[in-house]
């Protein structure tokens, strides 16, 4: 069984849903970034995911793509970030680590030597946010052949076909974005994401997991979208969070520590 497996087998029996924070990787540098990762670990996220930074994050809001700019400029990118990925996978074996992010990186690194480079620093899957699986199987097959899982997305206006070929490539978990638009528009109404939620399940026999993100921000938001997904995502009111506390002068790795306890407390069941 994969790593993402176990943290889904391990929800599972602990009756309680799996808890996936979003963090971008050198955000505003690589000492702090890596304490804030080691505190969402350390502070009960099942599965982080990290994003690597890339100057158009098209399908960002303001708060990530900040983010990513801020990393860029401390000298984040794709090698920092998978030394970040190695680090916090040598202090929590059992922490499922996403890389999450767009094609360019991985195209200008080559998808064989990204994927055996991802598998080296300890990650378990890859989540790349405008690579089209069905199209092109190049980074999908090379993952497959290191043992890595492959995260696509699904959105409100993805067809039956697409569902099925997400499914078809899906391994680790399925990615349902809440809305329509970018990261960090609030979610108002859970009922839609439920109703599409259940769709995919239908679809792919509930062979793969589903976990929805986009819009959930506070531990109420996560609890009501816990009561049908298989996980929740936060991820720019982390980001923002961690942000904030940089800015005021206060320690972000506490506070990002205390926002994940809270959230993992509400979607305990």
């Amino acid at each position: 069984m994969s790593r993402l497996g176990a943290c889904f087998a391990r929800t599972r029996a602990e009756k309680r849903k799996a808890l996936v924070l979003y963090l971008t990787a050198h955000d505003p540098d690589g000492a702090t970034s890596l304490r804030v990762l080691l505190a969402a670990a350390e502070a009960g996220a099942d599965i982080i995911e990290i994003g690597v930074p890339w100057s158009d994050p098209s399908a960002d809001g303001e708060v990530i793509q900040a983010a990513m700019h801020r990393a860029l400029a401390a000298g984040g990118g794709l090698r920092r970030t998978l030394e970040l990925c190695q680090a916090v996978r040598d202090k929590h074996p059992h922490v499922g680590l996403v890389l999450f992010g767009y094609a360019n990186p991985i195209v200008v690194m080559g998808p064989e030597v990204f994927a055996q480079r991802a598998a080296d620093a300890g990650a378990d899957a890859v989540l790349c946010v405008d690579y089209p699986p069905d199209e092109d199987k190049e980074l999908t097959s090379a993952l497959t052949r290191r043992g890595l899982d492959f995260i696509p997305l699904l959105a409100p206006t993805s067809t039956a076909a697409r569902i099925a070929a997400a499914a078809a490539v899906a391994s680790g978990f399925i990615y349902y974005v809440s809305l329509t638009g970018i990261t960090g528009t609030r979610l108002v109404n859970v009922a839609e994401p439920r109703v599409h939620v259940d769709a995919i399940r239908a679809a792919t026999g509930g062979k793969v997991p589903v976990v929805v993100g986009f819009g959930i921000k506070t531990p109420s938001d996560a609890r009501e979208v816990a009561k049908f997904a298989d996980g929740v995502v936060v991820g720019s009111a982390a980001v923002q969070l961690v942000e904030k506390a940089v800015a005021d002068g206060r320690d972000p790795a506490i506070e990002l520590g205390a926002f994940v306890r809270s959230l993992r407390d509400a979607i305990a069941g």
